[in-house]
């Protein structure tokens, strides 16, 4: 199972690179890597902007054509793993569950795609996908296509249920993500509450 971090976004609407951002004291991305590690034995992150990430031990994969958007980076993750299973999640997701994480990657093997559903939303950026994928990715991609959901169409998908997530995570913090400067500053927390 390999573990991919997709950190191709612009940052926009935060106005710095969100992946660098200090939670409990630590770089956010080190957050993620933590609670990856826990479900992966290899990760991969997908970014333009490879040197900000050599400190890391991890494999640095850029995004494989300028059509920019998370389908873009999940098929760049997946051309550059050799898994047939592989956990995507976001870079700006700190209070990853490896619980969680762990429980997805057991579920893998007769699904296409493992993906976590409360009410009608669904959490494609915290999700299992297999490398069987790509042929569907790469045209979605091509047709500048980047809704997510949209590649679920005729794959076997497992949706995991909210009593699954709460069995690990019943603060559903997993999918906290911050995107602005306010959601950074609401989910600032103590040490202890971001330890995994």
């Amino acid at each position: 199972m390999t573990g991919i971090v997709l950190a191709g976004g612009e940052n926009r609407r935060m106005g710095t690179d969100k992946a660098f951002l200090m939670v409990a004291g630590i770089p956010m991305i080190e957050h993620i890597l933590g609670s990856l590690r826990s479900a992966a034995s290899r990760i991969i992150i997908v970014t333009n902007s490879p040197d900000s990430y050599a400190r890391y031990d991890v494999s640095l994969v850029k995004d494989f054509c300028d059509k920019r958007g998370p389908l873009t980076g999940i098929y760049s993750g997946l051309r550059a793993s050799g898994d047939e299973y592989n956990i995507v999640v976001a870079c700006d997701m700190p209070f990853l569950n490896p619980k969680l994480l762990t429980y997805m990657a057991g579920l893998a093997g007769e699904h296409d795609v493992i993906v976590p559903k409360i009410g009608e939303v669904v959490e494609p950026l915290h999700a299992v996908y297999h490398r069987k994928l790509l042929p569907v990715i790469e045209d979605h991609v091509k047709r500048e296509q980047q809704r997510i959901w949209g590649i679920f169409k005729g794959q076997r998908v497992r949706y995991l249920t909210e009593e699954e997530i709460d069995r690990f995570d019943p603060g559903r913090r997993s999918f906290v993500n911050l995107n602005t400067q306010e959601e950074y500053r609401k989910t600032q927390c103590s040490d202890s509450e971001c330890r995994n």
